[in-house]
């Protein structure tokens, strides 16, 4: 089961990653975890990603693919694992079509979980974040016990720059540029699943669910 999800920022891609991964088996391969942990290990991809990542510009695509390749080859990935936040581009996209069918295990299935610009405004602006812990809350879906307050170490929950209304629709028009070729690219590849995101966690996953237990058989 080879599978890769694309949504905007605030579409709970990486949270169905994670559930997908615990109810089929099979790794959760984030760009962002992985960045961070070469980051911290201050390996040589690490160094490199740390520059861009500092200065506020994307990992070029070479330098991604290397990382995201690397991880591929890993055990765990044989027979399936769950892409979330790579490919971010169509040149990311062909790449890995390339190194997957050359080992004869191509993508079954994309998972564009599609939301309105109204909806990742609602939910990225309700989103805080502990000063301490850096544990991530929303003020609708999952908010804390006590308002503005961690529920692990009581620290300050705050809002971050990028979580603000101008911010995140000038996020989304940076998103719609890369990733709408990139839908286009997948939708001519006749593996991309379109899915409503601006629904419950829940619903959501119950249509993955109804697109993947398919391929276990």
């Amino acid at each position: 089961m080879k599978i890769a999800l694309l949504g905007e920022p605030g579409s709970g891609k990486g949270t169905q990653a994670k559930s997908l991964a615990k109810k089929y088996g099979f790794p959760h391969i984030s760009t962002g975890d992985i960045f961070r942990k070469e980051i911290a290990g201050n390996t040589d991809l690490g160094l490199q990603v740390e520059e861009y990542v500092k200065s506020g510009r994307l990992v070029p695509d070479e330098l991604t693919f290397k990382i995201v390749s690397q991880r591929l080859e890993f055990n765990d990935c044989t027979r399936g694992f769950f892409l979330d936040g790579f490919p971010r581009t169509v040149e990311q996209a062909e790449t890995l079509s390339a190194k997957l069918t050359q080992e004869k295990r191509p993508l079954d299935k994309v998972l564009y979980l599609q939301m309105t610009e109204e909806e990742v405004v609602k939910r990225l602006s309700s989103r805080r974040e502990c000063d301490k812990c850096r544990r991530i809350y929303n003020l609708i879906s999952q908010p804390p016990q006590t308002p503005d307050v961690c529920d692990l170490d009581n620290g300050k929950l705050v809002q971050r720059e990028d979580d603000v209304p101008e911010t995140i629709k000038k996020r989304l028009v940076v998103f719609a540029n890369l990733t709408e070729p990139l839908i286009s690219y997948y939708r001519g590849e006749g593996v991309l699943e379109t899915i409503n995101g601006d629904r419950p966690i829940e619903e959501v996953s119950k249509d993955i669910y109804g697109i993947l237990d398919p391929l276990k058989k």
